[in-house]
């Protein structure tokens, strides 16, 4: 079940801070409860991209995005993510978020999160995100100038740069059921 009530909380308390320009690192915080954890007893990874999107929330207000979200009838769409798991979250670890968007595209946001135990990173995610109307997909600087944003981005960093470009060479659609990738070159990993 989405965590509703978490929800509640830290939308109060975004709402209590002080404002962020979108350039601007948020930071939360969270508790690992008994319902957030899986079948070995860490932090459920289903979970963990739940309690990002709270984070992402939290930017949301702080930076005004919500606002202008709900003024023009837009919603926020997640179009792609990235995660890297390297440390397990254990039932009752407090968990630091830092939330940051990190620029965009022609098309994209791209939001940078991690999540800490302990001064310890656990995990971090890149996100794809998008602002959708009922005509489509609104331009990042239309959403952008809706927000009253007069902060600068710069170049999007280079690891964001080949992430874009790697996606672009995923297959899509997924293949269906007997189809096999024999065409796709086998690539060792180092």
């Amino acid at each position: 079940m989405y965590p509703f009530f978490r929800l509640a909380k830290v939308s109060w308390q975004a709402k209590q801070q002080t404002p962020l320009t979108i350039t601007d690192k948020s930071t939360s915080e969270f508790y690992c409860h008994p319902w957030d954890l899986d079948i070995f007893n860490e932090l459920n990874n289903g979970r963990v991209l739940t309690l990002y999107d709270l984070g992402r929330t939290v930017l949301g207000i702080r930076c005004g995005l919500m606002k202008a979200l709900t003024n023009n009838r837009w919603a926020l769409v997640v179009a792609g993510s990235s995660v890297r798991y390297r440390k397990r979250v254990h039932m009752f670890n407090k968990i630091t978020m830092h939330t940051q968007c990190v620029g965009f595209d022609d098309k994209w946001l791209y939001v940078e999160q991690s999540m800490w135990v302990k001064g310890q990173p656990c995990s971090s995610v890149l996100i794809r995100a998008g602002v959708t109307s009922k005509q489509g997909l609104v331009l990042p600087t239309t959403v952008l100038n809706a927000m009253g944003e007069t902060s600068q981005f710069g170049d999007l960093p280079s690891w964001v740069i080949q992430w874009i470009d790697s996606e672009q060479h995923r297959p899509w659609p997924p293949l269906g059921d007997g189809e096999t990738h024999a065409s796709t070159q086998q690539v060792s990993v180092k």
